[in-house]
């Protein structure tokens, strides 16, 4: 039997961000293994929590969100100032938001905090089939290149099974022939930065690859962030007059 636009519609993590869904080419496709790198504040945790609204609003997948920035009431608190209210779905147990912790004893080397990570995920729910990550900057900053290659090489098998691991890190973390090869590991990779336009600073992702998206993908999303909106799209055009 052919599958309906909403069956498909169901098989890809979206941001329910007309815009930016269309730069993803209608989303990344479940089976994804996704890097979000990027500079400080430039946008890559609301980028997470728009990805986990809007899937968990578009379809039947839960979302397991690992987050470094917040704990569980704060974080549900932020999505709801940006006019993203998950409440009722971590309430339903369609989102189970997980912070971590990480020791200094515990980092170095950096392949037992890896390696629990990745246990974690293959113990969750058949459904919570999204995964992010954010952040495992301090992690990498902490571990040696081995310990990083096979924690991304396990996420590449758990996606194998169809989820979908959305790792967010600041490029400054990882050695230039490091970020190389675990951008080569990756499906999908974002690059979000900020830019001085005029008197203000401006958000920018730049999508670099999504593969199998179903239609041709954009290069530049530039946006703001909003109280009660979340992300803004400004066109490129009008950003840089």
């Amino acid at each position: 039997m052919a599958k309906t636009k909403s069956d498909k519609r169901k098989e890809t993590i979206v941001t329910g961000v007309t815009e930016v869904d269309e730069r993803l080419g209608g989303g990344i496709p479940l089976g994804s293994l996704c890097l979000i790198e990027g500079h400080s504040d430039a946008g890559k945790s609301v980028l997470c929590q728009h990805l986990t609204h809007g899937t968990l609003t578009a379809g039947d997948i839960s979302v397991a969100y690992y987050t470094t920035e917040n704990n569980v009431r704060s974080l549900i608190s932020q999505m709801e100032s940006l006019n993203m209210n998950v409440l009722d779905h971590f309430l339903a147990d369609h989102l189970r938001i997980f912070p971590l912790t990480f020791h200094n004893a515990a980092m170095q080397g950096g392949a037992k905090p890896f390696f629990v990570l990745t246990h974690h995920f293959t113990h969750l729910p058949q459904e919570y089939k999204l995964i992010i990550v954010d952040s495992i900057t301090l992690l990498v900053a902490h571990s040696n290149p081995v310990a990083i290659i096979d924690f991304f090489s396990r996420c590449k098998n758990i996606c194998d099974q169809g989820k979908t691991i959305i790792v967010v890190a600041h490029s400054y973390a990882f050695e230039e022939d490091m970020l190389s090869r675990t951008r080569s590991l990756c499906d999908a990779r974002f690059k979000l930065r900020l830019e001085q336009v005029g008197e203000s600073m401006v958000k920018l992702m730049e999508v670099l690859k999504v593969r199998g998206a179903e239609r041709p993908t954009g290069d530049v999303v530039s946006f703001n962030i909003e109280p009660k909106m979340g992300m803004r799209i400004i066109p490129l055009a009008k950003a840089r007059v």
